[in-house]
């Protein structure tokens, strides 16, 4: 059976099914970020820790924008706004505006082999970079094998608004050297020394990517909405339902470690409108994200 336990003073959910070996960690008041998250036995996303959530935003939300905005301007509808420059080594904005936002608990259910949390972040205030109002909810499903993370955004303003979205999950591989990445792509983003997107080159992949010590903070336009991450101990897919689907993927200073982002948008998306939407008022975006775990490959 899966259990829930909310510890109200540190604002966490656990999620555990011993019986799967099945376990996760949501922290509430960081953006309900996916903290940790064991599937089949296999630990896929442990706590990053002596780095700190604020430097390596792990498992969260980015909304209303994924990855950067360059000196944090844009303009919409003949308009123009400056988001807040939290970047400052790079004078730009990053990761939207929900990773640090506390959502509380609309609905958690249990069973024997499932257990799903329905979360919800109202955002009532106007900001001076994004003026606009919306309600997040986040619904995760856990089962033995799987977590699916189903990402609703509404509009509750009266006037329509741009977005990109994106998850910014760090995966745990037992050797990181010898983990290989499979995906479609034929484009990958240029990007300039501020990891801003200056363009777009051919790019053509040979079966697989190896990691082998590769520095990473690279971006691919994918052409399938799958991508593969094998590891010697498993093998992850992710899955998005998107329409259109963005692969960042980054190597932060923890050994054998891995953040494989899926994003509906790139950097500086506001200007540069590549994966830009625009939501209507009262209008609501969804998307779901699917991790499935794979021991027998």
């Amino acid at each position: 059976m899966y259990r829930i336990n909310h510890n109200k003073t540190l604002n966490t959910l656990e999620i555990e099914n011993s019986k799967h070996k099945a376990y996760g960690k949501i922290n509430l008041n960081a953006g309900a970020s996916l903290q940790e998250l064991t599937l089949n036995g296999h630990a896929i996303i442990k706590d990053l820790s002596p780095l700190s959530y604020s430097n390596t935003y792990a498992s969260s939300i980015l909304f209303p924008f994924a990855n950067r905005i360059k000196d944090g301007a844009y303009t919409f509808n003949n308009k123009a706004f400056q988001f807040e420059i939290n970047v400052k080594e790079e004078n730009n904005a990053l990761h939207g505006l929900v990773y640090n936002k506390t959502f509380r608990v609309i609905e958690k259910k249990t069973s024997s082999d499932s257990a799903s949390i329905l979360l919800e972040y109202k955002e009532t205030e106007l900001s001076i970079g994004f003026p606009y109002t919306y309600t997040i909810q986040l619904k995760y499903v856990f089962t033995p094998n799987d977590l699916s993370l189903n990402v609703f955004v509404k509009n509750t303003d009266s006037k329509a608004f741009p977005f990109t979205l994106g998850w910014h999950p760090y995966f745990l591989s037992a050797d990181l050297f010898n983990s290989t990445l499979h995906f479609n792509s034929s484009k990958k983003l240029v990007l300039d020394k501020r990891n801003i997107t200056t363009g777009i080159e051919d790019f053509e992949l040979k079966d697989v990517f190896n990691i082998y010590d590769k520095s990473l903070d690279d971006c691919w336009v994918l052409d399938s909405k799958e991508v593969t991450f094998h590891t010697p101990k498993y093998q992850l897919t992710i899955e998005s339902t998107g329409k259109d689907n963005f692969l960042q993927v980054y190597t932060p200073p923890k050994l054998n470690t891995i953040a494989i982002e899926p994003t509906t948008g790139v950097s500086d998306s506001f200007n540069n409108k590549i994966g830009l939407e625009v939501l209507d008022a009262n209008a609501i975006y969804n998307i779901t994200w699917n991790l499935k775990v794979n021991s027998n490959f």
